[in-house]
Order: C-alpha cells, then sequence, then structure tokens
C-alpha cells in the first residue's frame, strides 16, 4: 500500500509503526453548528480508509476529536444565552446523527478538548520548561523561531510566512509568527484555572494532546482537510515535536478542496449547503457516493447536477444487488452452467484490481469503477441467461457486498427498514395473484393501485413477478 505523504510529496509505502497496527488520527468538527458538506469529504473519505485498512488485516485505533472550545463557540453560546457546553452537546448529538446517516463508523475515540485540559496544561508547562513557549500577562505562546522544521509540513517559507505576520490588538508576542498555546480569559469566556491565571487552550495545542493520549507520541497517520495544513497541522508538528522529541506523525494525508458550482463556499454568496440540506434533497449515501467518486486528494465540485450523477451511479448499484436477491430468492436452477462457472471464476480478479486501485494511495473512484464494471458484466450474464442459477446469483452477490462494504455503499436500505418494506410488498403481491387466480378482478385492481401509490413498479419476468421502487 502506497500513500501520499504531504509532509514529503511523494507517494510512500505505507510501512506502520507496529505490523498490522495503525494509529490514526482525524481532526473534528468545532461543534458550534450543523457539518457543512466541506467537513464532510474528511468524514467519509477516512472512515472509509479506516474500513479498507481493516479490510486489508489492520486492526486500526481511529481516534476523531471534537473541539468544543473556540471563539464561535463562545459567541453563538452568549448570543442565545446557554453555555458553551449545552451549545456543544446538542450540536454533538446532530453530528453523530448526521455521520451514522452518512455510513460513517463511530471512531475508536472522540475525546473533546474540553476533557483534556488538565494535559494541555501539563503540555504547556512542559513546552515553557523546555524554552519552546512563553507567557506574557495570562498568554502563552509557542516560541516558532526555535523549531528549526517550522514551515515544513505546509511547504512554507518561513520569510513570507514572517512579512505576512501581523500582531492582533492586546496581543504580546516576541515574534509575530509565535502562535497561542494558552488564552487568558476575557469577560464572558468560558475558563478553567491555570498556573497562568483563568483562560483557556489555543486551537492547535488541543489536538497534539489528544493524539498523544490516545495514540502515543509517535502516529502513523494524520488526516484532515487540506485548509487544515497550514497553520493547524504545521503548529501541531512543531508543538508535538519539541514536547515530545520525536517525529509526530509519520504519513500525512490532506483531502483536496470542495467548492460549490465552482465557487468557494460561502454563506454571503448564498452557496452554504449543510449535510442535513444535502440529505433532504438527495439523501445522505448520495452524498457518500459523490465523495468517493473522485480521488481524495483531488479539489471537487458540489452541484446538483453532479449529486443527480452520483443517485444514478448508486441506483445502478442497488438494482444490480435488487436483481442478485431476487434470483436467489427464485431461481429454480440449483447447479452452476459450464459459463457461469467460468464466470465465477474471473470474480477474484475483480477483487484484485480493487485492492490495487485503493493500495494506490487509496484511489476509490478507481475502485467504484471496478465495481462498476463487475456490476456490468454480471448484468451482461444474467441478460444473456434466462434461468440463472442460484449458486451464480450468490456468488456474483457476495462479490458486489465485499466490495461495496469496504466503502461503506449500499447501507441506505438497510438502515430504512428496508426488510419491513419487502415483507409488506410480497404480501400485497400474493394478495394480488390470488384474486386473479379467484377472478376477483375488483380487488386485484385495488392492490395494483395501492402498490403503485406506494411507488412500486412491478415486472413480469421467467422467475415471477418483480419489483422495485420507482
Amino acid at each position: 500500500m502506497k500513500l501520499f505523504n504531504s509532509q514529503t510529496g511523494k507517494k510512500e509505502e505505507f510501512k506502520p509503526l507496529e505490523p498490522k497496527k495503525v494509529k490514526l488520527y482525524a481532526c473534528g468538527p468545532t461543534v458550534y453548528d450543523f457539518i457543512h458538506v466541506g467537513n464532510a469529504r474528511p468524514v467519509i473519505t477516512f472512515d472509509a480508509l479506516r474500513r479498507y485498512m481493516e479490510w486489508r488485516g489492520y486492526e486500526v485505533t481511529f481516534v476523531q476529536n471534537f473541539t468544543d472550545v473556540d471563539d464561535k463557540i463562545i459567541d453563538r453560546a452568549n448570543r442565545e444565552g446557554i453555555t458553551c457546553d449545552e451549545l456543544t452537546e446538542r450540536f454533538i448529538t446532530e453530528y453523530y446523527t448526521d455521520a451514522k446517516g452518512l455510513g460513517v463508523r463511530e471512531a475508536s475515540f472522540h475525546p473533546k478538548a474540553t476533557e483534556n485540559v488538565e494535559g494541555i496544561i501539563k503540555a504547556v508547562e512542559a513546552l515553557i520548561d523546555k524554552g519552546f513557549a512563553y507567557e506574557t500577562n495570562g498568554d502563552v505562546y509557542y516560541r516558532t523561531t526555535k523549531f528549526p522544521h517550522y514551515g515544513e509540513l505546509s511547504g512554507q517559507n518561513i520569510e513570507d510566512l514572517q512579512a505576512g505576520a501581523r500582531v492582533s490588538l492586546g496581543e504580546e508576542k516576541e515574534h509575530p509568527m509565535d502562535f497561542a498555546l494558552w488564552k487568558s480569559a476575557k469577560p464572558g469566556e468560558v475558563s478553567w484555572p491555570s498556573p497562568w491565571g483563568e483562560g483557556r487552550p489555543g486551537w492547535h495545542i488541543e489536538c497534539s494532546v489528544m493524539a498523544n493520549r490516545y495514540l502515543g507520541k509517535t502516529i502513523d497517520i494524520h488526516a484532515g482537510g487540506q485548509d487544515l495544513t497550514f497553520p493547524h497541522h504545521e503548529n501541531e508538528v512543531a508543538q508535538s515535536e519539541a514536547l515530545n522529541d520525536c517525529k509526530f506523525a509519520n504519513y500525512w494525508m490532506h483531502n483536496g478542496f470542495l467548492s460549490v458550482d465552482s465557487k468557494k463556499m460561502s454563506k454571503s454568496l448564498g452557496n452554504f449547503f449543510t449535510v442535513r440540506d444535502a440529505a433532504e434533497a438527495y439523501g445522505y449515501d448520495t452524498i457518500r457516493m459523490f465523495m468517493l467518486m473522485s480521488h481524495y486528494r483531488s479539489p471537487l465540485n458540489y452541484s446538483g447536477e453532479i449529486l443527480i450523477q452520483a443517485k444514478a451511479g448508486l441506483e445502478r448499484l442497488y438494482n444490480a444487488v435488487d436483481n442478485l436477491e431476487f434470483l436467489l430468492k427464485n431461481a429454480a436452477v440449483t447447479e452452476l452452467s459450464a459459463e457461469e462457472k467460468s464466470f465465477t471464476l474471473t470474480l477474484p480478479s475483480y477483487k484484485s484490481r480493487f485492492i490495487e486501485a485503493l493500495d494506490d494511495d487509496f484511489n476509490t473512484a478507481d475502485g467504484i469503477a471496478v465495481l462498476f464494471e463487475l456490476v456490468r458484466e454480471i448484468n451482461t450474464q444474467i441478460a444473456a441467461d434466462r434461468s440463472p442459477s442460484k449458486p451464480f446469483a450468490e456468488a456474483c452477490l457476495a462479490a458486489i457486498r465485499e466490495l461495496a462494504d469496504v466503502l461503506g455503499l449500499l447501507y441506505a436500505r438497510e438502515a430504512s427498514g428496508a426488510d419491513d418494506l419487502d415483507a409488506q410488498v410480497e404480501a400485497l403481491i400474493e394478495a394480488r395473484q390470488q384474486a386473479r387466480t379467484d377472478k376477483n378482478w375488483a380487488e386485484a385492481d385495488r392492490i395494483r393501485d395501492e402498490l403503485k401509490d406506494m411507488g412500486i413498479v412491478l415486472e413480469d419476468t421467467p422467475q415471477g413477478i418483480k419489483w422495485k421502487k420507482a
């Protein structure tokens, strides 16, 4: 397996710190609002990466944090007249609702910044003791000029950074590039006692401390959006490596930017979409499909037209599964034909090509292309044989499901009570068939209309009556 390492700017063979174990940290949301479609990209991408690595036999410890203390959180809580805890708990709950809808599994650990204040204070104290940080009037800053590798992760020119740096009103820094590890409390802000007075953590130190607590001093993969490379991840490297005297992360993975109709997403432009809004229009599973149909490092353009294409592609996969499940239930032939046997022998080749695609810097786009090709060939085989066997349907269904499950696709129907719908529809079809046998045409027509109102389309096949949602 090869991964593109943002720190070195090239693909590198993945070699975990421990055999068949992966320590993966991904920056999570700041919980002051519903997550938007841009937030969803890293959430889906690195959930799928974790799934793939586990499928390949790795034991993955996956940490995704919640930033639950921040200027935006404090401002909104004050506007609404509630505590920061009340605000963040509300939107953590909403995050889990959206994540579940997107087919995202819970991480091994979901730490909150506010649960780690004690560890953050200890880390800041240690950085001061080592000369990498200093206190001034209750604020503590990291001394960037003392860290010799500052700027290497993001590829930033340190002189250019220094030229563009500004000191905000009230800040008393030794150098414009220095960043806050601890912020002294202002009126109306949540705060904690510390050796430097009442205050709260800086953003960057939170992730360093949480990664260290749950994964150790050096981790395998640190992941997040491209927008976090600088300053957030750059500052994480500086403070973590200064603190622990060792490399912080062996591989850095950053997903590309998401635009809306080829423009930057912005509330002022009126093109700002939450995941909840998008899911109401297209479905959560469509959003997941849309995100994974492109390589994670490529820029991604969100538009209604592209979402409709993703939904159509997803429907092709659902239809293939539906067809095979129908055959499995109704096929009378119980032995593979010679042609079917020959075809089933090719199924492992699709799995091999799927692995080849995802081993090449987690190329889900090419992996999904292999899945579509598999479905196309299965459909061709079924069309050529009017009486497919049960073993054939079983083998093809298993092949599709295995690859789809790796990426977390084809989960929505199971999650939305599809089994109950199946039972209801098939009971109605059976009742309609009995009414027709009894020549009770009025009852047969009534049931047909009921099915039509439910959006059910019936189709006569050699194996019996097949149905699907319109």
